[in-house]
């Protein structure tokens, strides 16, 4: 037995137990007790079809045990409820409003797999008529995996069940047969006040308030409210002020600069969808030299340009990385996963996912330093314009502004930079299953999200969101439901919405965004998006107003040498001249060179960027860089390794550590209360502090150790509490001759509580 579990190669033993209870027994046990069993559905959603007398396997072994139940299929989910009588634990703490658990939304289905006898294969569309297999297996796209015996159930209903869940998950559809259409037509769904409440930038104002927020200098471009100029573009955008209107209705866009956001210094970050250049086709390089031109007249007359297309991976890259990574988390049953146990840490790392990951933040960093040490502007641009500069622009601001971390303010930098942006959400997500969008499916918006994470682990404290938050939202993006991950562009959006309410006489539908989440969590729920250890900006007197904006403690150490004052009005004009040489000779940036090529002026220049901001007190409002050495970048465990329950610390792991810091938090608060209920004043630092920091996480700490490191998602009720040994521990106790005193060992009496 020990010796199968130690081979890293062999197949797994079959299961060896015999049956001698026909399935006709156990149905017409069940039959008298069961009734037709449905979930909670909601406004909109209908049953497709159903099967009773499901098997739903555990994860745990190879004992093909599980939970008898109803398998259903509706517009919305693939849902299994169970004939278990449903317990009340605290896990309900963090129930999802749409979808339970046991619910998988179509949309967030990746594969299914048919098991015929022991073979496991994958599922197409085409190869469903009349067979059917004895097996389901359902990999999602959060990671979770589900497995359901359809033996026990009659051969009619398991064959509809089966063709049902196929056609609907697999089968390219139309837009219209998304479930959002038919939730928003049965939901009195309310308008948002937009006070305190995330910017969507679709509004003249929205776009005004942020420029006037970086002291921008800059053009805001209405014209294209009505998508007369290109539907590739946004409705509102802008661009340097030096842009014609001539110049916004050349290439449908292609080219054309648009404004990310301005650095106090004066300088700005743009991007542009790189405009095709021909050697014979002058009137397209002359247009691209005088946008170049238009972005250096922006500040001092500099500029840098980045071809992201050059030195970043493309999106079909991504896309393989990608899936290599996450076969080691969609795990059928835990034998296998501690099959893998010994070359899982390098065969994560041959995947090149966390390489991009790197790749991306120090081509952040890179542009960051362009900003923040040369004063200088630059201009990042790809084929599309919607994919690689949403990653690096987002991350560069969320660098350089402590605005953007915030819960709010990085709502409204992924509204802007990406839906307000144009990237086709619906194109890379794949939802409808199209045949002729298949090379366009790519996790870019998962790979910012990823990145995001690494700063928030190296940086916790300068965050205000959560983990929890970023994994929510990651999943989020598989819920058919809100409009923000729904549609391609603006143009997109505004004409699908709008066939949707052709009837004059019918108010326009209200469709939820993402940013409400209430339609998914309660608020107790939602105190889990916030991070207890968040340190607030300490308010500044409001009575001494000054006329600048002082630079914050890292910034004052960086050399400035780029930011001069011109000397004299004709400044501009003289050096209008040099910038035309460097454009007529095309040279670029010096930082041009793809990462992979290892470029030791480049590799130098970061490194030093990056001690010379190290050297200095941290500023969690001023400017933030991520280590990239080494094991510095890591795995994201809680959004990876929630579901498998093996690999859970129970009563410990980052949950423990927060709900703590929290619990005191609260203490410490309400201390604070009672000094002030006594005439006690304290300093402005302290009257910054959280309100309400003894939540829901604080609850849990009382009893964290019923609690898996992956709380909130996975908590006691679902854990195995079969020890589990990694197989190359369990190979060196087996040469060593220890195993057998290892089992005859007694369990220490250390006392839970101290685990916490």
């Amino acid at each position: 037995m020990l010796s199968s579990l130690g081979s890293a190669g062999g197949k797994s033993a079959k299961p060896s137990f015999v049956s001698y209870v026909t399935p006709e027994e156990i149905k017409s046990e069940k039959e008298p007790s069961r009734k037709e069993k449905h979930p909670d559905l909601l406004p909109g959603e209908v049953v497709f079809c159903s099967a009773s007398t499901v098997l739903k396997y555990t994860q745990d072994d190879l004992s093909q045990r599980g939970v008898f139940g109803a398998l259903l299929c509706t517009n919305f989910r693939v849902s299994f409820v169970s004939d278990e009588a449903p317990t009340e634990e605290m896990g309900q703490l963090f129930k999802n409003k749409l979808y339970g658990e046991n619910d998988i939304p179509l949309s967030c289905v990746d594969n299914i797999y048919g098991g015929y006898e022991d073979k496991k294969k994958l599922i197409t569309g085409g190869l469903v008529k009349n067979k059917y297999p004895s097996k389901i297996i359902i990999h999602c796209k959060d990671l979770r995996v589900f497995q359901f015996s359809l033996s026990f159930s009659k051969e009619e209903d398991a064959k509809k069940i089966f063709q049902g869940i196929v056609h609907h998950c697999l089968e390219p559809k139309s837009l219209r047969c998304l479930f959002a259409f038919s939730y928003c037509e049965n939901t009195s769904y309310p308008e948002l006040q937009r006070k305190n409440q995330t910017v969507m930038f679709d509004s003249v104002e929205d776009w005004t308030q942020d420029m006037k927020r970086t002291k921008g200098n800059c053009r805001l471009v209405s014209e294209n409210s009505n998508f007369e100029l290109s539907p590739k573009l946004p409705q509102f955008f802008i661009v340097p002020t030096n842009v014609s209107d001539e110049d916004l209705t050349k290439y449908q866009g292609k080219g054309l600069p648009m404004w990310c956001w301005s650095h106090h210094s004066g300088c700005a970050l743009f991007k542009t969808a790189s405009l095709p250049l021909i050697q014979e086709d002058n009137v397209a390089q002359t247009y691209t030299e005088k946008m170049l031109t238009a972005v250096a007249h922006n500040h001092l007359y500099s500029v840098k340009t980045e071809d992201l297309s050059d030195t970043l991976p493309a999106v079909q890259d991504i896309l393989l990385s990608y899936n290599r990574f996450k076969q080691f988390f969609l795990i059928d049953n835990t034998t296998e996963f501690w099959m893998s146990d010994m070359k899982w840490f390098s065969s994560l790392d041959n995947c090149g996912w966390l390489d991009i990951i790197r790749q991306c933040l120090q081509k952040a960093v890179e542009v960051v330093e362009c900003l923040e040490k040369e004063n200088t502007n630059v201009l990042i641009m790809e084929e599309g314009g919607s994919d690689l500069c949403c990653v690096i622009s987002s991350l560069v601001q969320l660098m350089l502004d402590p605005y953007y971390r915030t819960l709010l303010g990085f709502q409204s930098l992924v509204q802007k930079e990406w839906v307000a942006g144009g990237h086709a959400f619906l194109d890379r997500s794949n939802h409808l299953h199209l045949k002729d969008k298949v090379e366009s499916q790519s996790p870019v918006f998962l790979l910012f999200l990823e990145c995001v994470w690494q700063l928030q682990q190296q940086h916790g404290p300068a965050f205000q969101f959560s983990e929890t938050y970023l994994t929510v939202l990651s999943d989020s993006v598989h819920v058919p439901v809100f409009t923000t991950f729904l549609f391609n562009n603006d143009s997109h959006r505004d004409n699908i919405l709008r066939a949707e309410s052709p009837h004059k006489q019918r108010s326009p539908l209200n469709y939820p965004t993402v940013w409400d989440w209430s339609v998914q969590f309660d608020c107790k729920a939602q105190d889990l998006f916030t991070n207890p250890l968040y340190a607030e900006k300490p308010k500044q007197d409001t009575s001494v107003r000054k006329s600048y904006r002082p630079k914050h403690l890292r910034q004052l150490s960086l050399p400035s040498s780029a930011l001069k004052t011109p000397p004299k009005k004709g400044f501009f004009k003289d050096e209008a001249d040099n910038l035309k040489k460097i454009l007529g000779v095309k040279r670029l940036s010096r930082w041009m060179l793809s990462p992979s090529s290892d470029s030791p002026q480049t590799s130098s220049s970061v490194r030093e960027f990056y001690e010379a901001w190290q050297t200095k007190p941290l500023d969690y409002h001023g400017l933030l860089l991520p280590c990239l050495d080494g094991p510095s970048i890591r795995v994201w465990m809680q959004r990876y390794l929630r579901w498998i329950h093996d690999v859970q610390i129970l009563g410990g792991g980052p949950v423990a550590m927060l709900s703590k810091v929290s619990e005191i938090l609260g203490e410490v608060q309400e201390l604070q209360r009672q000094l002030d209920r006594h005439g006690c004043t304290l300093t402005s630092n302290h009257k910054g502090a959280r309100p309400r920091a003894k939540t829901a996480a604080v609850n849990a700490a009382r009893s964290s150790v019923r609690l898996s490191s992956s709380f909130p998602f996975v908590t006691s009720r679902n854990w195995s509490f079969k020890p589990a040994i990694p197989t190359s521990l369990l190979q060196s106790l087996m040469v060593t001759g220890m195993a057998g005193n290892l089992a005859d060992r007694e369990d220490d009496d250390d006392d839970p509580e101290s685990l916490v």
